[in-house]
């Protein structure tokens, strides 16, 4: 199959690429972010994707827009979900752009991510396929969790420390409060 591969970022691309030049489909990314935050972790997470892609040759369409007021706009009322947003905006955007330069299917690296709701990445890409008269692969790549970070250690790509959106950042980096004090 020709397939579209929605990317976030190129460590998280590593394995499925592997997995799916393995069964010899025909490849390429698109790199599509509206949720990194703050504007320098989206530019090392661009760069490394371009830096990963360049080692591999993988052709990747690249959307370089920043979008983090429609982000913010879209989940501030209600960041718990916020996570249904970047999956819906995501693929949406993969969907649009497989079917704009006539690709059969697509797929996400968020299938990679150990911490991504996989049934709900399943049921929005395959709503998408309906409607836009594609195939949504999924494929549960978190089997090659390891072996992607290996592998990215190996090529000395950037390793970002939280899934990309303020949110995560905040639950990544800042102090918990603890239910017993």
């Amino acid at each position: 199959m020709q397939i579209l591969l929605h990317i976030c970022c190129g460590n998280c691309a590593i394995y499925p690429v592997k997995r799916l030049r393995a069964q010899n489909h025909q490849l390429a990314g698109y790199f599509y972010n509206d949720n990194i935050h703050p504007f320098q972790e989206f530019s090392k997470r661009l760069a490394t994707t371009k830096e990963y892609a360049k080692k591999v040759d993988l052709p990747v369409t690249y959307d370089e827009q920043y979008r983090l007021e429609d982000f913010l706009a879209s989940v501030a009322q209600d960041p718990t979900n916020r996570c249904r947003h970047c999956y819906r905006s995501r693929l949406l955007a993969t969907a649009k752009e497989a079917k704009r330069l006539e690709f059969e299917a697509f797929t996400t690296t968020l299938l990679y991510s150990r911490y991504q709701k996989h049934e709900e990445i399943l049921a929005f890409g395959q709503q998408l396929a309906i409607d836009y008269n594609l195939f949504f692969y999924y494929e549960d790549f978190r089997k090659g969790w390891n072996e992607g970070i290996q592998i990215s250690k190996q090529m000395s790509l950037y390793r970002q420390q939280y899934c990309g959106c303020i949110y995560s950042e905040k639950e990544r980096f800042a102090p918990q409060k603890r239910a017993d004090r």
